[in-house]
């Protein structure tokens, strides 16, 4: 199966969905919008993969490819390609089906518990999972459910972790399941200014270390859900 991904900066990557391309035999392209590279019509994948960033999804007038990327989203879906969005990703993908983005009442950031709705567990994207886990945030913005897409996930500091949207074509995520080691590490250094101040729902980098044990974890969830959306 042919995969391709979205990347918005240089330091947010795929993280373990590439150890999950490799272990399956699919391929993996990419295009980093940040190096204004031009999207692949959809014909060219079958899968979309659209990754996180620090923008957000209506900062068009400083980031003006944020435009076109909605665009290629949009033919993706239109064209029934499978779509997964994590983090900005979701966001992207909710507004392009028709939700809004706002920011979360609180920044989440660190290690926090992710709660599976009934309606989230009883979808085949999300078969095996258990009923709370601990996942990997950094978002200070959250987006809606979008119209007739299943509320899927939520957690104590964001109500809207996750969506299923067109009978499991689409999914969205706002938490991540892909981030490992090295990406964690990357978003600490670029983006030192967000857990500047740690707090209830900011972890310090210390904090995050300290939950290193979950990385096996979320890598096994994350390779669940790219399963059955490659099945």
């Amino acid at each position: 199966m042919r995969l391709h991904a979205f990347y918005h900066v240089p330091f947010e990557d795929v993280g373990s969905i590439a150890s999950f391309a490799a272990e399956k035999d699919h391929s993996l392209t990419a295009t980093s919008f940040y190096a204004d590279e031009t999207p692949p019509p959809a014909s060219d994948y079958d899968m979309l993969i659209v990754m996180g960033g620090p923008m957000s999804v209506y900062d068009e007038k400083e980031y003006p490819w944020l435009a076109g990327e909605k665009k290629a989203i949009e033919a993706a879906i239109a064209a029934g390609k499978k779509v997964l969005g994590i983090c900005l990703g979701a966001q992207l993908v909710s507004a392009v089906l028709g939700g809004t983005v706002t920011k979360n009442p609180v920044p989440e950031i660190g290690w926090f518990k992710v709660e599976m709705t009934p309606e989230g567990l009883a979808e085949p994207v999300f078969a095996g999972f258990p009923q709370s886990f601990y996942a990997f945030h950094w978002h200070g913005d959250t987006f809606s459910i979008p119209p007739g897409a299943v509320h899927a996930a939520s957690s104590a500091a964001c109500a809207n972790q996750a969506f299923v949207a067109n009978g499991g074509q689409v999914v969205g995520l706002q938490f991540h399941l892909e981030t490992q080691p090295v990406n964690m590490q990357k978003l600490i250094k670029y983006c030192a200014a967000d857990v500047a101040t740690p707090g209830p729902t900011i972890h310090h980098p210390k904090q995050m270390h300290a939950g290193r044990e979950a990385f096996k974890d979320i890598k096994a969830l994350m390779h669940k859900v790219c399963d059955a959306m490659t099945a």
